[in-house]
């Protein structure tokens, strides 16, 4: 469904996991987990956050990662049983990473110069005794100079994007079999 919002992108990368549980009780661990289970992802967000945390800007996220992604400026652009799509707009290759925060009917239009849309899903589809899990991120730029500079910052932040999101699938694993047995 990643197509109903952003058909045409710039950048993607795609990941996948298969998972011994039912799709709901995946879904269920998609939405429930916390930074914590992800420890990458908090090591590699603190380096990328340490100017604002400097300047006490950003609060460490609690809850859920989703609701951090929320409170950070991202939207929920589509949430059904087997699939979940966040969208937002920024410029990620600043420090702050430059969110602005648009409603969700202005998500698919925006078109201004000098900012780039990024979205990401999690899909789950049963096969047989197993769930498999897909998580796609794409990012489409608004203009030329805002692509150029979007894939400098892909180049530097990329290897440790696609570190993210394994270990984000893992963890998705390991909690929604765990809630299973």
């Amino acid at each position: 469904m990643l197509d109903d919002f952003l058909p045409r992108y710039d950048f993607n990368e795609v990941h996948s996991v298969a998972i011994g549980a039912s799709p709901a009780a995946v879904m269920d661990a998609i939405r429930s987990l916390t930074p914590t289970e992800v420890p990458v992802l908090i090591a590699l967000m603190a380096i990328r956050s340490l100017p604002a945390l400097l300047r006490r800007r950003r609060p460490p996220v609690r809850g859920p990662l989703l609701d951090g992604f929320r409170d950070g400026g991202f939207v929920t652009l589509r949430e059904a049983p087997d699939e979940l799509v966040l969208g937002g707009v920024g410029r990620f290759w600043e420090p702050s990473g430059g969110l602005r925060r648009v409603a969700v009917a202005e998500f698919g239009e925006f078109a201004e110069p000098g900012f780039a849309k990024a979205a990401f899903n999690f899909q789950v589809e049963r096969h047989g005794e197993r769930t498999l899990v897909t998580t796609e991120t794409r990012i489409a730029t608004t203009d030329e100079r805002a692509r150029r500079r979007f894939a400098r910052y892909w180049r530097l932040v990329h290897p440790g994007s696609a570190l993210i999101r394994v270990a984000w699938l893992r963890a998705i694993r390991r909690r929604a079999e765990r809630s299973s047995n």
